[in-house]
């Protein structure tokens, strides 16, 4: 393999040039370019693996590009999906590491002024000289309102309320992702990357992070599942599903200016303008193909008399065959240019093909099918009561700490409450989609997960549309996050239960699976009990909601 391209690493820009990245079992990105300036805010887009993550952590340097350059600014940091925190470190020894570099510049300065006041006349110049740097960095790093700056952004986040002395190995997974948010963004680097920053944030913590990153002077470089925060914080989208490009020949990413709902718009055109131009030239081949068969046929048909009579005619015959011959040609000709010049077909695209039918179908549907009867979990969920009917959608509400993700784990029956009850009707199938899917042998292909958990009769697995053929046979610990997902939502898919419980069913999803998991989800026939802070999901949705006012756990 040759050495990875030369990296620049200092400019106002953020830009990736002809990047290549590969794995040792395929090619994740190829020949990508992107540029990202100050004050631009691009979305990176596309289904489930097809490099987002990557292409961020090539951008900031935690990955070496294959081929290609990338150019960052000076200060470029990245808050990964999978925080680096030691467990041991408190949520103090995060802030004040990301806030250091500014202290370091606060301490230079009262070591400027010091030595300004205590400098003979003879140095004066160059102490003040010292000083004035001293002071436009202070400036820039904004140090006098240090301490406030780093409370707002902690309470923005919802953190107001955790102790800056607890580890980190004791936070829960939703405070370490606004934790790594909030030192990020009191860190104040030129170029901030982030991947699925609104992942464990309610409503008010994704408006403030939108508020934050709007005024943002360097660049910014997402990749998100969260429709809505697009739509409200990119100021362009960059797609690099290879199904959506317009010029697939030439590069797997596409940028656009504009949110969300002009990125659709814009691909969906892209992909028919792909498809009519392959479908227009694969007819034009047909033509051409058939008029070199057809002529050539009668050049030899022309060109051979086939008795003495006609053989006295052979001058006309010679010019219809030379006159045949030219076309023939051209049309060869034409044939050989646009066989090399065609565009690829489009890939197939990766549709979910929804919930099938119950294998067996309940002969007579129970009034009730889970209830629980005044529940609580002490610190986590208040006293809360709930009845599942047959066919009931509903949509859990409730901010940060209000205890969606506590009232799920109990009413699937994966916790027990400190006081109230769980019941279940009697056979009832309960199947969850847990935010944090897990597995217990992660050397096992999605094909193997699968079939163990709905038996060999089931339906292929890549007919669910949620896994690729390629990736059907790869370990699922191999797979990105959201391709994880996938392969858990396919076993419900395939034989789904009476009720189905979705927590943050979004969360690390392709855009265009979301859309298609949210239409699928109108029309499930079961019961559904869904947790999330999707926002564009969550303003679409037609069912009934639970309000769970539970004051924040911390």
């Amino acid at each position: 393999m040759p050495a990875p391209a030369p990296t620049q690493a200092v400019s106002a820009h953020l830009a990736l040039r002809h990047v290549d990245r590969r794995y040792p079992d395929r090619v994740v990105l190829r020949d990508v370019s992107l540029a990202v300036g100050p004050g631009a805010r691009v979305a990176l887009v596309g289904e489930n693996g097809a490099g987002k993550t990557t292409l961020l952590r090539v951008a900031a340097g935690v990955d070496d590009p294959d081929a290609g350059t990338v150019t960052r600014p000076e200060r470029t940091r990245l808050v990964h999906q999978v925080l680096p925190f030691d467990d041991a470190a408190t949520v103090d020894d995060v802030l004040d590491d990301a806030v250091a570099s500014a202290r370091d510049v606060e301490h230079e300065l009262a070591a400027a002024a010091d030595a300004l006041a205590d400098a003979p006349a003879a140095d004066q110049g160059a102490a003040a000289r010292r000083y004035d740097v001293a002071l436009a960095e202070a400036t820039a790093a904004g140090v006098w309102s240090l301490d406030v700056e780093v409370e707002r952004v902690v309470a923005g986040l919802g953190l107001a309320g955790v102790p800056r002395d607890r580890p980190v190995g004791a936070l829960s997974g939703g405070q370490r992702t606004r934790l790594a948010l909030a030192s990020a963004l009191v860190a104040r680097p030129t170029a901030l990357l982030l991947d699925e920053p609104t992942n464990h944030l309610d409503a008010a913590g994704a408006d403030f992070l939108a508020a934050e990153l709007r005024s943002w002077t360097g660049p910014v470089l997402l990749a998100s599942h969260d429709r809505r925060f697009i739509e409200d914080v990119a100021t362009r989208v960059a797609d690099l599903d290879p199904s959506s490009t317009e010029d697939p020949l030439t590069s797997r990413s596409t940028s656009g200016a504009g949110a969300y709902s002009d990125h659709l718009r814009a691909k969906a055109a892209a992909r028919r303008r792909w498809e009519e131009q392959h479908a227009a030239e694969q007819e034009q081949l047909e033509v051409l193909r058939h008029e070199v068969a057809v002529g050539a046929r009668d050049v030899m048909h022309t060109t051979d008399p086939k008795s003495e009579a006609r053989a006295a005619k052979k001058f006309y015959a010679d010019r219809a065959a030379t006159t045949i011959a030219r076309r023939v040609r051209s049309a060869r000709s034409r044939l050989e240019e646009l066989e090399r010049t065609q565009v690829a077909a489009p890939p197939p695209l990766l549709r979910f093909a929804g919930f099938r039918p119950r294998s067996t179908p309940r002969a007579e549907a129970p009034e009730v099918l889970v209830e629980v009867d005044d529940v609580e979990v002490a610190g986590r969920l208040g006293r809360t009561s709930l009845a599942v009917r047959p066919g009931e959608h509903l949509l859990l509400d409730g901010p940060n700490g209000s205890g969606k993700s506590t009232l799920i784990a109990v009413l699937v029956g994966a916790l027990a409450p400190d006081r109230g009850v769980r019941t279940s009707a009697p056979g009832v199938r309960v199947g969850l989609l847990a935010q944090d899917v897990t597995w217990p042998d992660a050397s096992q292909t999605p094909q193997q997960v699968y079939l163990r958990a709905v038996g060999e009769h089931a339906p292929p697995l890549v007919s669910t549309g949620l896994v690729s053929a390629h990736d059907a046979d790869r370990p699922v610990g191999a797979l990105s996050v959201g391709q994880q997902r996938r392969v858990a939502l396919a076993v419900l898919t395939a034989d789904p239960p009476d009720l189905l419980v979705l927590d943050e069913p979004t969360n690390h999803l392709s855009l265009g699976l979301a859309e298609e998991l949210e239409a699928a989800l109108v029309e499930f026939p079961g019961a559904v009990v869904l947790a999330s802070h999707d926002r564009w999901l969550r303003e679409r949705w037609t069912g009934d909601r639970l309000d769970l006012t539970a004051p924040a756990a911390v």
